[in-house]
């Protein structure tokens, strides 16, 4: 995947100014991309750097719809399992010093499988070779050398190899890449509920654009809140009719027990320790699950309209 995304990597950089991005050489040799936190970034930026996420495997839109929220995010991929969970996902944790200068981030995007640091890929049988890479990071700030260093070690690239894009949380590019794990969510859950991941043939999401806001924890219960409270998911699997029953049933945000308010509130109400939080709860609020062993659909969940213009500020 890291060969498929790098003619996606190049557009971005040749075609910085057009997206308003900021591009420039770490003191580690890799490159930086700032897209919102020093400029202003967007949201075709956003949406390029979402298929970057997906390992060049992925499509995503930005669609127009009537309705309370007429902007919506909507994501495919040809090999959905891979391109979400083996690049996608944020999932390769990446620290640094202590206090108040501590940087902490997630890494998602193909670089992941290059490093392959995480458990899910020995269940994914899954690892990457290439000469290039990049890591999406959702901070708005830039990482330490010592982070840096350490990617490109994992990694196995030369310096100059590796392009870091930068998507604070609070900016359309960020927002936008964030929301564009819809589909990941669903698939992240189901195989959080042990659902057999090669039993998954294809699969599609969308979610509505949630309007960013200047202060971190408010943008982020947003960006969350699109998935849990708008997110569709529609997956096409090969099993028996129960299991479909099942994850249909057990998918959809709504099944768990911290269900029923805004993402920042429930983050306020555990004390902002992320790890407290029902690991159930992320996940689309309407999973559609069709069998094609027997072509019969089964739904769960609902969108709660409600909720999403009580979090997005409406």
């Amino acid at each position: 995947m890291n060969r498929s995304v790098a003619p996606l990597v190049a557009s971005l950089l040749q075609q910085r100014d057009e997206l308003r991005l900021a591009v420039h050489r770490h003191e580690s040799g890799a490159t930086l991309v700032d897209a919102g936190i020093a400029t202003a970034g967007g949201i075709e930026a956003g949406r390029r750097i979402a298929e970057i996420c997906m390992g060049g495997l992925g499509q995503v839109r930005v669609d127009a719809h009537t309705g309370v929220w007429p902007v919506s995010i909507s994501v495919g991929a040809a090999d959905p399992v891979i391109a979400c969970l083996a690049s996608q996902y944020a999932g390769w944790s990446l620290a640094s010093g202590s206090g108040k200068s501590r940087f902490q981030a997630l890494g998602s995007g193909p670089a992941r499988a290059l490093a392959a640091k995480e458990r899910l890929f020995e269940e994914l049988g899954y690892l990457d070779e290439a000469d290039s890479t990049c890591l999406v990071l959702e901070v708005d700030r830039e990482p330490p050398l010592d982070v840096v260093q350490k990617v490109i070690h994992d990694c196995r690239v030369a310096p100059e190899q590796l392009t870091i894009v930068l998507t604070p949380t609070h900016s359309l590019a960020g927002m936008v890449q964030i929301i564009a794990r819809v589909l990941e969510a669903g698939l992240h859950k189901a195989h959080a509920l042990g659902f057999a991941l090669d039993a998954v043939v294809d699969g599609a999401g969308t979610a509505p654009l949630a309007p960013p806001a200047p202060d971190f924890l408010t943008a982020m219960g947003r960006s969350n809140d699109a998935i849990l409270f708008g997110g569709t998911v529609q997956m096409y699997v090969r099993c028996e009719d129960a299991a479909a029953e099942e994850l249909a049933h057990k998918l959809p945000s709504s099944a768990s027990r911290d269900y029923g308010k805004p993402f920042a509130a429930i983050f306020k109400d555990y004390g902002y320790d992320f790890y407290k939080v029902d690991p159930m709860l992320f996940a689309p609020a309407l999973a559609i699950v069709t069998n094609l062993a027997s072509g019969r659909t089964f739904r769960g969940g609902r969108i709660d309209e409600e909720l999403l213009a009580h979090s997005f500020g409406a």
